[in-house]
This record gives C-alpha cells, structure tokens and sequence, in this order.
C-alpha cells in the first residue's frame, strides 16, 4: 500500500470516528442511535462489508414507533447522497438491500416510497463517481450498476404487488390473472434481469469481500426472479393458442431479450447452476411463439393473395400481372361509387 493511501484511510478512519462522536451527541436519542448505527455500518474500509450485527442493529429500526423507520431510512439516504467515497457508498446500497431482502415491513415501506414528494424509488446515482484512485473509478462503476439493480428490485415488487423476497417457497395462482397482466410482470422480471447482466467489466473485483456479498445478495434476487419468469412463462405457454400476432410479438420479443442476457449473467454468478433446464423452457416457449406468429402471418398472406389473384381474373380493365388493391365494399383507393366513370373507346 502506498503512503498516500495509507494517509487517505488514516484520514477516513478519523473522519468515521467524528462522526460517528457527533451523532451520538444529538438530544434525540433514539435518532441519534439509529444515525450511529447507520455511520458504523457504512465506513470507510474497503476490505470488510457490514457485519451481520451492524446490520441487524438497523434492521432493529424497524420494529419501533412509526417514527423510528423513516428515520433510519433517512440517515442511510442521507448518507448516501452527501458521501463522495464509493466504498460508503456501495456500504449504503448494501444495507438498503438487507432491508428490502429481510428487514420490517415498516422499513420496506419507508424505503419503498421515498422520497415522499413524486418520488419513485430513484437512487439518483447514475453520475457517481469516485476519482480517488484506479480502483475507486472501477468501484464506481459497481456503485452506479448496483443502484440500479435495487431500482429494479423494488420496480418488480410493485409490478408483482408483494415484495420479491416474500416469494421464496411460494406459488401464484394464476388462473384468474389475464393474459395481458403475465405479460406484464414477465416484461417487469426480466427487466431486472436484463439490468443485472448489466454488471461492470470489472469482475476481478469480486475477490474483495464487500463486493463479493453484493453480488451474492443479488444473485438471491435473481433466483427469485428465475423462478417468478417460469410460473409464468409456463402459465403463458398454456394460453398462446389464444394469442393474436401482436401478443405473440410482444412475448418472443421479451423472451428474446432474456436470452440476450444469459452468456452475462451466467458470467456474473459463475458458482451457481447454470439453471438449463430453465433455459430450455424460455428457448421452447419462445421457439413455439415464433411458429404460432409464422403459421398467423402465413395465413394472412394467403388470404391477401387469394383476394389479390381473384381481383386480377375479374376485373377486365387490369393489364396482366396488374395488381389494384380493393376496399371493402369493392370500391377503388381515393374513388367513391358516384365518381367512378370509364369510357371505353369505340372500335372503329
């Protein structure tokens, strides 16, 4: 380790414990635990994510007064939005996702609806930028891919209408949900998934603890995810007989997208299963959606045809090989009934 960063960590460390004095000098002491709390779990140091203590010291927060959870929710947004150090800064991102994945439902609704005025979950970090060092500009670039992904987390969980991480163990019925609201989560699930496989180049960095207990929190999410995309991609290949061209589009297209991502994402957690069998029932579904939209398509064309070759054989006045679209009603393109007038030449 150079000298200069050994003096920037000598610094941060001093700079930890000053806060952490001043916090817990407040009048309000319960707020003023929680903010300690949250400066203890989110230090300066690279080398350590936040002990499941500091976390559970948090995840506490939440089975206070109403008072307490928006509180902490907003010592750790406050935090993350005033630190210009990546390393606290994906500290941060760390604990919210402890709280999305097993803290209170009071903290998951304080976080799920903040900031309270038009807010829609929105980390704002995509500018983030650590220009410390090399290897703060690379954990920058982890900063910015993991808020996005628990973005995404909490996107799903409105588009599923409960919190993923209540669904381990757990199936929906859905028999009584439309066609259109499947092809809606299916669109919001493998959203996620796509912004997952949007992981940085720099996978290197998995070796370091903090980094390596993000991608292992994610992954967990992304299990569920894979498992929420087989109920209903499964639902949906039942119903596709009754899919017209457009929803078939719209499912191949999505399938298509999740296919797209999975070199990356099984890149990403290269120590879990390779899930084939999951694959092969997107790849199938998909595979089946495009024959349905061909055998559609292909239908279409032969009746365009038969109308086509029945208006050539008809009509006395078209040319060989011509071709005149007809309307319904058999009138021509741009000519009513009333100011249609041919004049046939006279012979002789």
């Amino acid at each position: 380790m150079s000298p200069r960063k050994r003096l920037r960590n000598l610094v941060h460390n001093l700079k930890d414990k000053a806060s952490v004095i001043v916090a817990s000098l407040s009048i309000k002491r319960h707020v003023s635990s929680i903010r300690v709390h949250v400066l203890r779990a989110t230090t300066h140091n690279f080398s350590t994510p936040p002990s499941e203590a500091r976390i559970a010291a948090i995840l506490s927060a939440g089975r206070g007064s109403y008072i307490l959870p928006r509180a902490c929710i907003n010592a750790l947004m406050d935090r993350l939005h005033k630190t210009q150090n990546a390393t606290v800064a994906l500290k941060c991102l760390f604990t919210l996702h402890n709280i999305i994945a097993k803290g209170p439902l009071t903290l998951k609704d304080n976080l799920s609806y903040y900031p309270s005025h038009g807010g829609h979950n929105a980390l704002n970090l995509s500018s983030f930028r650590d220009n410390a060092d090399l290897e703060a500009l690379e954990l920058s670039t982890w900063v910015r891919w993991y808020a996005k992904v628990l973005e995404h987390v909490l996107t799903v969980s409105r588009v599923l209408g409960y919190y993923l991480s209540s669904s381990d163990g757990t199936e929906r019925e859905h028999l009584g949900v439309s066609s259109g609201e499947l092809l809606g989560e299916i669109h919001g699930l493998v959203d996620f998934a796509e912004r997952v496989s949007h992981v940085p180049d720099t996978l290197h960095l998995q070796r370091n603890d903090l980094v390596y207990e993000v991608v292992r929190l994610v992954g967990e999410d992304y299990g569920r995810v894979q498992r929420e995309i087989l109920l209903r991609v499964e639902e949906i290949g039942k119903r596709m007989g009754r899919f017209d061209v457009g929803e078939l589009r719209e499912l191949v297209s999505c399938l298509k997208r999740l296919e797209e991502s999975k070199g990356r994402l099984v890149l990403l957690f290269v120590n879990r299963k390779r899930n084939d069998a999951f694959w092969e029932v997107i790849g199938g579904v998909k595979s089946k959606g495009v024959v349905m939209m061909d055998e559609i398509e292909g239908k279409w064309m032969t009746v365009v045809t038969a109308k086509n070759e029945s208006t050539r054989f008809t009509n006395p006045f078209l040319d060989p090989g011509q071709l005149v679209p007809v309307l319904p009603g058999g009138a021509w393109p741009g000519v009513t009934r009333n100011e249609f007038l041919l004049t046939v030449p006279t012979v002789g």
